[in-house]
């Protein structure tokens, strides 16, 4: 019997789930132009996880590093929930470096 599938399932399911307060959270407090940061934060994260010998942890590291950049693709949607009303807002938002050129490109979304 081997429980290696199982237990990657459940870290999976923690991390993705970790996901979500992250998106939350970082758009509450930095707002969705930091997603550039994020999303290389997660390919850096990604191309790490390709250097690690042991599989558990190469896996483990793959999806921390898919999560963040899935993240940076739910933050202008989550911003969008904010102004809605959904969410709580916060006007006054941490603001990236290289504002003003991270606002002329187009917000990636899945």
């Amino acid at each position: 019997m081997n429980p290696f599938g199982i237990l990657i399932g459940l870290v999976t399911f923690t991390i993705i789930g970790l996901g979500f307060p992250l998106v939350i959270r970082g758009e509450r407090y930095l707002g969705y132009l930091w997603w550039p940061y994020m999303m290389g934060i997660g390919f850096l994260i990604i191309i790490a996880s390709l250097f690690i010998s042991t599989d558990w942890l190469s896996v483990v590291t793959g999806v921390l590093g898919a999560t963040f950049v899935w993240g940076s693709t739910e933050l202008k949607e989550q911003a969008v929930r904010a102004e809605l009303g959904w969410f709580p807002f916060n006007a006054n938002k941490i603001k990236p470096p290289f504002e003003e050129v991270i606002k002329k490109w187009k917000a990636p979304h899945l």
